[in-house]
């Protein structure tokens, strides 16, 4: 289990920060100086990479020209005219945005450089620095299990940095307490909500109840979903017998690490993961994956440069 005491000497510089306990007010600042160091070079356009260019608003038809993009080709009018036509799109120059953050209890959990809620912070501070500027907004739904918080949509760098210290402020779950992810995704949907980009930061462990809340948005929105693992989540380690704990049911039980039992849950850890990234692709979001043994930034980076590159019809 990752602890809080673990010297910043031991640590390797890109890190995420320690967010606990009297660190959490340094630990909030380097963050935010990594963020803006590491991140800075993908500001290109008002949304820095994280949803397209132009609007999502359909605009006026108009014939195709050559070098025209033709995924933007409206088949109906083609049809209707006999000619080739593209529509328009009217660009959306304020873009709101809303995180819905997963901080049950099996996200109180690590075993590498951090806890799984720390990257649950730090993911939540680059959005906010990668959606924020030109009037637009940001806005969080934060659930623990056992309650779940709203907070409204704002613009400017003040409220940003308040949201981010909120979210890593939100008290931990009892033991016991089981997460409610659909919920708190469900609360994205009613009442509808302006177009924009939602994000949902979970480990998604568990059930897969998440799909069909998540499918409902992707109406309306952009939909990015960042997966937040730890090692011990794919596999066991050879460590003869280890109790192994519930944290969202409390229940505990002992057991032998054997070679049989370790293929056995690898296995039935990557069905569960091959089960999320397919539930993810159905509901037409980009997938993320953050790992607490893992550069979390440059994993963000190459996420960001790949979604640019699948815009612009390249190879990603």
């Amino acid at each position: 289990m990752f602890s809080a005491k673990e010297s910043n000497d031991d640590r390797p510089r890109w890190a995420p920060p320690i967010l606990t306990g009297d660190r959490l007010e340094a630990g909030l600042r380097t963050l935010e100086l990594d963020v803006r160091r590491r991140l800075d070079g993908l500001m290109q356009g008002n949304h820095l990479g994280l949803v397209p260019g132009p609007g999502s608003e359909p605009g006026e038809a108009r014939p195709y020209q050559p070098g025209d993009d033709v995924r933007r080709m409206d088949w109906a009018v083609t049809a209707r005219t006999t000619e080739p036509h593209i529509r328009e799109t009217v660009a959306d120059r304020e873009l709101e945005t809303w995180v819905v953050a997963d901080l049950s209890a099996s996200l109180d959990f690590g075993t590498a450089l951090c806890e799984k809620r720390d990257l649950v912070v730090c993911a939540m501070a680059a959005i906010a620095h990668l959606t924020g500027g030109g009037g637009n907004r940001i806005g969080a739904i934060v659930s623990t299990g056992a309650e779940t918080r709203r907070i409204p949509a704002r613009g400017g760098l003040a409220h940003a940095r308040g949201l981010v210290r909120k979210v890593a402020e939100t008290p931990r779950a009892v033991e016991g307490t089981r997460g409610d992810l659909p919920s708190a995704i469900e609360q994205l949907r009613r009442p509808p909500r302006r177009r924009g980009l939602v994000v949902v930061i979970s480990d998604f462990l568990g059930g897969t109840e998440w799909q069909r809340p998540l499918r409902g948005l992707s109406a309306r929105h952009e939909l990015i979903a960042v997966e937040v693992l730890d090692p011990r989540d794919l596999d066991l380690p050879e460590v003869g017998t280890v109790v192994l704990a519930d944290p969202e049911s409390g229940r505990q039980r002992e057991v032998h690490a054997t070679p049989l039992l370790r293929k056995e849950f690898g296995a039935a850890s990557r069905a569960h993961r091959a089960e999320v990234a397919a539930g993810i692709r159905r509901a037409g979001a980009g997938h993320l994956v953050l790992r607490t043994d893992s550069d979390w930034i440059a994993d963000m980076v190459r996420f960001v440069v790949a979604r640019k590159r699948g815009w612009s019809g390249g190879v990603a």
